[in-house]
């Protein structure tokens, strides 16, 4: 149902909190670049408007909000430089979005435009509704995808009116505009992390990515997928490392149209993602809102396979029964993140390089996680293992994590680990104090060198494979020699059950025969009983020796432990501090028990 249009008058409440026009920070023309200073205030004063509206609770509604109305802005500029590209080659140029939804057609007149509620009415009756219904070409579908599920939550259509005259300062065919725009947006992402609490998985730390994006160095010309890539920044940092080495009019266009590729199932990370990517230049995102997970692992062709695949899958989710069917019921689970490592195994292509963030259940999961990590050890060569810190993503979680590094090139041979310390005097990160990319600096001089240290450590995967094979068949041999003894015995029951039923239809013979056959039956089938039972003791030995190999969370061997580096003084106030801990807990303890007596 529309809402009733009514008068831009406004209401005392309305006066009382709409922003004065002088109060509004001055500008530079829309068609000239406009300062730091003056982007940062711009942003600045559109979230403090935003924050007098009583529709918006916090920064979870704030920046989607503000993000879909920047979103508007920027493609219309986009849409003016295209446009001037077409008539100056003498071309047509069609917008995507239908001329009276243009941002140029609604917002633009700040003194004739639409305020209050008739702004309103536009803004949920027609203008959101227009754009998801967009349908015609790719790029409105993407639009159309970006818009299903983003509302106007603002209630004051002046206060409305007032962001939209902000934003139509930012001019986005300015370079430098957009460079500082970009920084901006990314500091409020990181700040919607902060204020997402246990749900905040819009955020890796930048410092983690660009490491994990420079050590699989996609060059141009290949695909670069995230699949799960939440606001984007995986695919913002390969951009950014594939845009140095873009060198023609022909290399713009291969960065642009065919190099980076993203799925993201959540529609506010969807919409997060898309005006980061286009606020750092990427004009036409392939990424797509999806659940990358909802084909059947078996589809997956060449057409759809990568060169790069970079990620952090979600930990801790789970998957609902309709997307498990669509993996082999050998590895079949709930758990979001071992389904998400088959999806990147099977869509890279030959030769292909995959960088993963793994939780430490990954690494020492067995079942399910022990099979999905054969096939990785199996199939791809596991060069590295990167294991950060604790912390590193607190306190958001706990969760200790891994970087995994893989190639689709051969089985792997060995495993290289590194462990990333805390820096020197730091017992944890915090979100004022997070990780740092320098952190990363000696691991990256490292990478090319591989040589053992306090640090890094090399663990000879082949050789265990083939030992713990050679170990376990023995086990598996005998398991099978009692499987084949069983199966003999059962099939000489079986003569016995047979022979007694004959016996059943004749005339009836002897009950001494019959007893003697019932016998010699039931020891058969006690044997036969007694070699099952064996064969699964022999295969479950075997099976522990084999499955122990895929235990990747392993310590490192040279690492020197802290206390030993500690100063006398040092170690005995730690001592002390513990042995302090430890009798209040003791004393808490002793309280509990006499509360209950």
């Amino acid at each position: 149902m529309r809402q009733k249009k009514e008068s831009a008058k406004k209401t005392p409440s309305e006066q009382r909190h709409r922003t004065p026009q002088s109060a509004l920070p001055q500008f530079a023309p829309p068609n000239g670049a406009t300062s730091k200073q003056q982007l940062s205030a711009v942003i600045k004063s559109a979230r403090d408007i935003m924050r007098k509206d009583a529709g918006l609770n916090g920064d979870l509604d704030r920046l989607p909000q503000l993000s879909w109305i920047l979103f508007l802005k920027s493609y219309d500029d986009l849409e003016l430089r295209r446009e001037t590209e077409a008539i100056l080659n003498g071309a047509i140029y069609k917008s995507v979005i239908p001329v009276g939804y243009r941002w140029r057609d609604w917002a633009a007149d700040e003194n004739k435009g639409r305020t209050g509620e008739e702004l309103l009415d536009f803004v949920n009756n027609d203008l959101l509704r227009k754009l998801r219904a967009l349908d015609d070409s790719d790029e409105q579908r993407v639009i159309a995808q970006l818009f299903a599920e983003t509302n106007n939550r603002m209630l004051s259509g002046f206060l409305l009116r007032d962001i939209v005259n902000l934003v139509a300062k930012i001019n986005f065919n300015s370079s430098d505009d957009i460079h500082t725009l970009s920084h901006l947006y990314e500091s409020m992402l990181k700040e919607m992390r902060d204020a997402a609490g246990d749900s905040g998985e819009f955020y890796t730390p930048r410092p983690v990515v660009r490491f994990m994006v420079e050590r699989v160095a996609p060059q141009l010309g290949e695909r670069v997928l995230d699949p799960a890539c939440g606001t984007g920044g995986f695919l913002v940092e390969a951009y950014n490392y594939l845009a140095a080495q873009q060198h023609t009019a022909q290399d713009r266009e291969t960065l642009q149209t065919r190099s980076i590729f993203g799925v993201e199932k959540k529609p506010m990370p969807f919409l997060l993602g898309m005006m980061n990517l286009l606020l750092h230049g990427i004009e036409r995102p392939n990424v797509r809102r999806d659940n990358a997970l909802k084909n059947p692992l078996r589809e997956i062709g060449d057409a759809e396979r990568y060169a790069v695949i970079v990620t952090n899958p979600p930990f801790g989710g789970e998957e609902e029964k309709g997307i498990q069917e669509n993996f082999p019921s050998s590895t079949r689970t709930a758990e979001t993140a071992i389904l998400f490592m088959q999806f990147i195994m099977r869509s890279l292509k030959q030769g292909g390089r995959g960088a993963v963030v793994v939780p430490n259940g990954t690494l020492f999961g067995d079942g399910v996680t022990a099979r999905v990590k054969e096939q990785l050890l199996t199939e791809f060569n596991l060069h590295t293992i990167v294991r950060l810190p604790n912390g590193v993503f607190a306190p958001y979680t706990s969760i200790p994590t891994n970087l995994l590094f893989f190639a689709k090139t051969e089985p792997t041979q060995e495993i290289w680990y590194y462990e990333l310390p805390l820096p020197a005097g730091k017992k944890n990160y915090t979100k004022t104090q997070p990780l740092q990319f320098e952190e990363f600096a000696a691991c990256a001089e490292w990478w090319d060198t591989r040589v053992e240290n306090e640090r890094a450590w090399k663990f000879d995967f082949r050789a265990a494979y083939v030992q713990a094979r050679a170990d376990a068949k023995p086990f598996w041999d005998a398991a099978q020699q009692a499987e084949a003894n069983a199966r003999n015995l059962a099939r000489r029951a079986k003569e016995i059950d047979d022979a007694l039923n004959e016996l059943k239809k004749g005339n009836g013979a002897p009950k001494e025969k019959s007893a003697t056959l019932s016998a010699q039956r039931d020891e058969l089938r006690a044997q036969e009983n007694a070699e099952w039972a064996s064969a699964r003791e022999q295969q479950q030995k075997g099976d522990a020796i084999y499955w122990a190999i895929f235990n990747l969370d392993l310590k490192n061997p040279n690492r020197v432990d802290d206390y030993e580096h500690m100063p006398p003084e040092q170690l005995a106030a730690d001592i002390l501090e513990k042995e302090k801990r430890i009798a209040e807990i003791m004393g808490e303890i002793r309280e509990l028990l006499g509360g209950s007596n």
